[in-house]
């Protein structure tokens, strides 16, 4: 709050025939009740809002397994290669990589378009299914997950995603693809290193198409 000091004094006494000095006016300001809403406010904010915790992605790698018998297999036809170029560029093949005279399933996307090329895979690889002893297993498991949708549990078990970005992606580009892992719920996928076969056909194609 404000208070005015009047001086006091001889300052009302006249100095000079008919001369009258002003009187002198001191204005302070107490910042007391200022400080004090400071710390009301801060303590306000502090106790209201939402801490935000920083927020990572979880990736686990596949350990080097040496002995070929503990690896796991994969049905070829369940299984889709998805391959990270340079300035956004993605490419794809399903299956074994075939590019020779007249056979050639190396292809090029873009990442908005990708999630329907998964979507498709992977309800082809659920109409293919064939039902097992081990899926039992997998349905018992989703059952006591509480999976509403444990019956099913079994169905997509073959459809299996491979990640290989090249040494020209951005960090972005496979965060990009990891978030179409979670958001298409693909429940096999990996990050492995890019086959020299690969990389060179990637060079190629982008030569192809100007991009440098």
């Amino acid at each position: 709050m404000a208070s005015i000091d009047t001086g006091g004094g001889d300052s009302g006494h006249k100095k000079g025939p008919g001369v009258k000095k002003a009187k002198k006016l001191s204005t302070r300001v107490d910042m007391t009740p200022m400080v004090d809403l400071g710390f009301l406010l801060i303590t306000f904010f502090v106790f209201t809002a939402t801490m935000s915790s920083p927020t990572t992605l979880d990736l686990n790698m596949p350990k080097d397994i040496k002995d070929q018998k503990e690896q796991t297999e994969a049905k070829e036809s369940g299984v889709i290669s998805i391959l990270l170029g340079k300035k956004n560029q993605i490419y794809y093949y399903e299956g074994k990589l075939e590019v020779g005279t007249g056979v050639n399933n190396f292809k090029q996307t873009t990442y908005k378009e990708i999630r329907k090329i998964l979507i498709d895979k992977k309800k082809d690889v659920m109409a293919h299914h064939q039902h097992d002893a081990k899926c039992e297993e997998i349905q018992q498991k989703a059952k006591e997950k509480g999976n509403p949708d444990w019956k099913d549990a079994c169905l997509d078990r073959d459809f299996v995603v491979i990640i290989k970005p090249d040494k020209d992606a951005t960090y972005k580009n496979t965060v990009d693809i990891l978030d179409e892992m979670t958001i298409n719920q693909v429940k096999i996928y990996a990050m492995v290193k890019i086959l020299d076969q690969e990389y060179e056909l990637i060079q190629a194609t982008e030569k192809n198409n100007g991009i440098n």
